[in-house]
């Protein structure tokens, strides 16, 4: 038998698809330049897509010889393995792209995600004894990465290694994406995730339905990598497939359009399609998945001609 709870559920993720989706990737890790298995998920979510040379997800509707780019970046500020310690612990570098030190303060004592040869590992970020840096200097003692140690529950390399962990394996914030209240979603990197839950809902529906493209033009789908590091997935969708009339960037609302604009002419006018973020940057980082559905047929009205 179904509980109320369970039907409830269940419901909701009918009527509000792009809300469900919200849920399921924001639980994905894709640290910058490590995006891989996020993009193999979105391949998998829309059907006709493909992996270009970049390691973006790609899909183009259409067949105009106009073009318009709607784009939602992927990665997320990250960490990567530096070394396995002789008694287990592992230490941490920082992944490539700009970590705010707030948000590398948040590490600390954390439980994290290990992306192993077989799959997820969990792990915590260890916390310094209180007591053995009471009354020193509060610089010295403040957390950053390059102090941290994670523990895994191994004791040695050799176990360390039986759990398929080595160095440059991503690591990221544990994620377990959490609905509370009416209707909020709530976990790290949860906005971006979000955004392209929206995009993805979109594209799935023109897809659905190619003649909602209008027959003067072609409308190319991209969630793109390394966004937080070079731009160099956007780069080359910009270099490969352009120059587009116009170009919609679905992300958090700390996006920048003029940026964007300016690396890369080819996109054409730039306009940012923001999703609403509450307390951005944190672990608890949350979303309405209303606000999702709305963006979500906000793009689909765009991808039909609709501005």
């Amino acid at each position: 038998m179904i509980s109320c709870a369970a039907a409830t559920a269940a419901a909701q993720s009918v009527s509000r698809p792009a809300g469900g989706l919200a849920q399921r990737l924001a639980g994905v890790s894709a640290v910058t330049g490590l995006e891989q298995q996020l993009v193999d998920t979105l391949l998998s979510l829309v059907p006709g897509s493909r992996r270009d040379r970049a390691g973006n997800a790609v899909l183009t509707l259409g067949s105009g010889p106009s073009r318009r780019l709607a784009v939602c970046p992927l990665d997320e500020p990250g960490y990567v393995v530096g070394q396995v310690r002789a008694d287990g612990y592992l230490t941490l570098r920082r992944s490539p792209g700009v970590i705010s030190q707030t948000r590398e303060a948040q590490l600390e004592g954390q439980r994290v995600t290990i992306l192993a040869r077989e799959g997820v590992v969990p792990g915590v970020v260890a916390v310094r004894s209180i007591h053995l840096t009471r009354g020193r200097d509060p610089d010295s003692a403040r957390f950053t990465v390059d102090s941290a140690l994670v523990d895994v529950g191994a004791g040695t390399e050799a176990e360390v290694a039986a759990l398929g962990i080595g160095p440059l394996a991503p690591v990221t914030l544990y994620k377990r994406p959490h609905r509370y209240g009416r209707d909020l979603l709530a976990g790290p990197t949860t906005g971006r995730r979000a955004a392209c839950a929206a995009l993805v809902v979109a594209a799935g529906r023109a897809a659905a339905r190619q003649g909602m493209v209008p027959r003067r033009e072609s409308v190319v789908i991209a969630f793109v990598v390394e966004q937080e590091l070079s731009g160099r997935g956007i780069a080359t969708i910009a270099n490969a497939m352009g120059p587009f009339s116009e170009t919609i960037l679905v992300d958090d609302a700390g996006a920048e359009a003029g940026t964007l604009a300016e690396r890369w002419p080819a996109l054409g006018r730039v306009e940012v399609r923001p999703l609403a973020v509450r307390y951005a940057g944190t672990p608890v980082e949350t979303v309405s998945l209303s606000d999702v559905e709305r963006l979500a047929e906000e793009i689909s009205a765009w991808i039909g001609g609709s501005r």
